[in-house]
């Protein structure tokens, strides 16, 4: 069976209830993972996603900042749950859907300076990832995972408007896309969007909302992720991986796109 896996930084799950509605009719995911739903767990609008055909939730929520969730047209199993947040920040939630594990990040932004020692926020990302890569290493490569999410760094020159630029702003520089690099080497994890769309083609998922027209100004990031393991990579539709950045164009959007991918299972 094709399971359609979603990924979008929502920045509001209650303010945007309609788009996410409008996103689930045009384009029929089977999982959808999201970030910034900025709501607690008995605040998350449960009736909705029933509505729209995706029952089965996992919400990991918080009042006024961060949250996660993932909304399942299939049943889902429980999954481990990771501990990797030192703040206690509601940014990871995880299920099991068809046999496939998937866990859902919200990573922190760390803030404006790219220093640990003088940044408690940029501490607290490197933190963060850090012990996310050492959970990786225990993990058995071959058992199906997704990693998903908006883990707030741009990897590689074509994920960024600007590599000269934004080699000095947090999100892409040397020091995160390293610590990223080492994430994705510690369980051999594909960047499947990079890895169906190569370089030297642009991507973006994120656009800031100073810009009034962001295509036109075209200063995006490629912040948003799916991951899979090397046990799940070959199940993986060739051509399947995509941002949707003409959801961006909507009335009051969020300042991210949704990125998908299709497996095959």
């Amino acid at each position: 069976m094709s399971l359609r896996i979603v990924t979008w930084n929502i920045n509001s799950v209650r303010l945007r209830i309609d788009q996410v509605a409008r996103f689930v009719a045009e384009h029929a995911p089977d999982v959808l993972c999201l970030q910034e739903i900025k709501c607690t767990e008995d605040q998350f609008p449960r009736q909705a996603f029933i509505d729209m055909g995706l029952p089965y939730l996992r919400v990991g929520g918080q009042k006024g900042w961060h949250g996660v969730a993932i909304a399942s047209r299939l049943p889902i199993l429980d999954s481990p749950k990771l501990d990797v947040c030192r703040e206690g920040h509601a940014r990871c939630v995880s299920a099991v859907v068809e046999g496939v594990e998937v866990q859902n990040f919200y990573i922190p932004a760390g803030g404006d300076l790219p220093d640990r020692a003088l940044n408690p926020k940029f501490d607290h990302k490197m933190d963060f990832y850090e012990r996310l890569t050492a959970e990786m290493k225990t993990r058995d490569r071959q058992r199906p995972l997704v990693l998903a999410g908006d883990f707030n760094i741009a990897p590689g020159e074509n994920d960024v408007w600007n590599h000269r630029f934004m080699s000095k702003v947090v999100s892409h520089t040397p020091g995160e896309v390293e610590t990223l690099y080492r994430l994705q080497d510690a369980g051999g994890f594909t960047d499947v969007l990079r890895d169906q769309i190569p370089d030297p083609v642009k991507l973006a998922s994120w656009w800031s909302y100073r810009a009034k027209d962001f295509r036109k100004s075209n200063r995006g990031l490629r912040l948003d992720h799916l991951w899979t393991s090397p046990g799940l990579t070959p199940a993986v539709v060739k051509g399947s991986a995509r941002i949707l950045d003409t959801v961006r164009e909507w009335e009051r959007p969020s300042d991210h796109a949704p990125v998908v991918m299709d497996l095959d299972v």
